[in-house]
C-alpha cells in the first residue's frame, strides 16, 4: 500500500513533553516504522514548525516524514491551526503532484488532521481511516482545563459519519465514541498502542541513574511523572500525594515534561509544593529526548501516571516494558495492563490519600532484581510496535479489500 498518514498540528520527531507532543507522536512515528518494514510505502505530512525543517526526512525504511507550509514557519495555536487547514490539504497536493504519487489509502490523526484527511479523500477517491486519540466530548464532559470548543465536538461527529474506519486504542474509547454519535460498532476496529521493546527494557540500576546526571542519593526513594504539563495530567494530586507519604527515607518526585509555554503552570505547581513543604523533594526536569527515557525509568522506584484521562496510557507501557512498577489511576488502558500487586497498582477511587497508598505499597516492595524487572517487562510483551503495526496492516487493508469491493 502506499499510505498518507496526517499529523497536521503535531510533529512526530518532536519534543516529547510539550504542549502538543505525546503519545500519539510515539503512536505515529512507531506505527509508520513498522509499515514501512513490511513493505509498504509510508509518508507521514505535518505542519513545518521551524524554518529549519527539513521537507522530507527519513522514519526508517519505506517512512519518511514531509513538512508542508500552513500558517508560517512557528509554532502555532491548535485553533488558529484550524483556519490554514485548506492550506494545508493544497500543499500535500502539491507534493503529491510533484512526486506523482497515488495513495492508496489516508490514516489522518486527531481531528484537525481527519478535517484534512476528508478533504483530500474528496480528490483522490481512496479510503479515509482515522484515529481521533482523545475526543473533545470526553474532555469537556471531566469539567477539568481548558474547555475544548463546540467546533471540535462537531467536527469529531462529522468525521466519525463520514469516514470509512475509526481505529481506537481502547474498548472504552469505542464505547464512548458509540454512546456520543449515531454510528455502527462495525465500523470501529480497536488496536492498542505499542512499545518498542528494544529500547525500553531493563537496565543496571545504578548505572541508569548515573546516565540521568541526576546525582540520586543512596537509600533515597524516586517517584517518576512523565507527560505535557497540562491540568488532566492531575500533576497537583500525585504532589499532594507525595506530601501524605510518611518514609524514614527521603522521598523524591521528578517531573518529566514541559517547555517555556507551560511556565505559568511550572509555576503553580512549584507554589503548591512550597505551600505542602516539599519543594525540595519536587525536581521539574523538563523535556527529555524519548531515547534517553529508559535511563529515568530504570532509575526510579515506581513510575506514577495520575492522569483524569488517557487514550491509551503509553507512559505505564514503556515504564513496565523497562521493568519499572506502575500506580496509576484507571485511565485508559491501565486496568488491563497493570497486574495488581505484581506490576504496579490501579487506584479507583481518585484522591490524593489513595494514590499515596499505593505509591507507598510500591516504595515498601523488596529491591527490585534483575528477575523481577525482567518479570515485569515480560508482562507487556504482547505490545510490541511490530505486533501492533501488524494489527494496524489488516485493518488498513480490510478497509482497502472493502473499499474496492464497492467500486466494482
Amino acid at each position: 500500500m502506499r499510505i498518507a498518514m496526517i499529523s497536521a498540528h503535531s510533529c512526530p520527531v518532536g519534543h516529547l513533553g510539550t504542549k502538543d507532543t505525546g503519545g500519539m507522536s510515539v503512536y505515529i512515528r512507531e506505527v509508520a516504522r513498522e509499515l514501512g518494514k513490511r513493505g509498504h510505502k509510508v509518508d507521514v505530512f505535518t505542519r513545518v514548525h521551524d524554518p529549519r525543517d527539513p521537507l522530507t526526512e527519513s522514519l526508517g525504511k519505506n517512512a519518511r516524514l514531509v513538512h508542508l507550509r500552513a500558517g508560517g514557519d512557528e509554532v502555532i495555536h491548535k485553533l488558529v491551526l484550524y483556519s490554514y487547514l485548506p492550506d494545508f490539504a493544497c500543499s500535500l497536493e502539491e507534493f503529491r503532484k510533484s512526486k506523482n504519487i497515488q495513495y492508496d489509502i489516508i490514516f489522518s490523526h486527531y481531528w484537525l488532521s481527519g478535517q484534512v484527511g476528508r478533504e483530500v479523500r474528496q480528490w483522490w477517491g481512496v479510503p479515509h481511516v482515522i484515529m481521533f486519540h482523545t475526543l473533545g466530548v470526553i474532555k469537556n464532559s471531566l469539567g477539568i482545563g481548558e474547555e475544548e470548543p463546540e467546533l471540535r465536538v462537531w467536527t469529531e461527529g462529522d468525521l466519525a459519519q463520514e469516514c470509512h474506519r475509526i481505529i481506537t486504542a481502547t474498548e472504552r474509547e469505542k464505547t464512548a465514541l458509540l454512546s456520543t454519535y449515531d454510528i455502527s460498532p462495525d465500523r470501529i476496529g480497536v488496536v492498542p498502542c505499542g512499545v518498542n521493546l528494544r529500547m525500553f527494557r531493563p537496565l543496571d540500576h545504578k548505572l541508569a541513574a548515573e546516565q540521568t546526571g541526576l546525582h540520586l542519593i543512596d537509600g533515597e526513594k524516586t517517584v517518576l511523572f512523565v507527560g505535557r504539563i497540562d491540568s488532566l495530567k492531575g500533576i497537583d494530586l500525585l504532589i499532594q500525594a507525595v506530601a501524605r507519604l510518611k518514609s524514614e527515607n527521603r522521598v523524591r518526585l521528578l517531573i518529566v515534561g514541559g517547555d517555556k509555554q507551560n511556565q505559568p503552570d511550572v509555576v503553580d505547581l512549584q507554589a503548591l509544593s512550597r505551600r505542602l513543604g516539599i519543594e525540595n523533594n519536587v525536581s521539574f526536569l523538563g523535556t527529555v529526548k524519548h531515547e534517553k527515557m529508559p535511563y529515568f525509568y530504570n532509575a526510579v522506584d515506581v513510575c506514577v501516571v495520575p492522569s483524569h484521562y488517557e487514550s491509551f496510557g503509553l507512559v505505564a507501557l514503556e515504564s513496565l516494558a523497562c521493568g519499572t512498577p506502575v500506580v496509576a489511576t484507571n485511565v485508559g488502558i491501565l486496568n488491563n495492563i497493570i497486574r495488581y500487586g505484581e506490576t504496579g497498582y490501579i487506584v479507583d477511587e481518585r484522591t490524593a490519600e489513595n494514590l499515596a497508598d499505593r505509591i507507598a505499597a510500591v516504595l515498601a516492595w523488596p529491591k527490585r532484581t534483575a528477575q523481577k524487572a525482567r518479570s515485569i517487562h515480560n508482562s507487556v510483551i504482547d505490545y510490541s510496535w511490530t505486533r501492533i503495526a501488524s494489527r494496524i496492516d489488516t485493518e488498513l487493508q480490510n478497509v482497502l479489500t472493502d473499499n474496492l469491493a464497492l467500486v466494482h
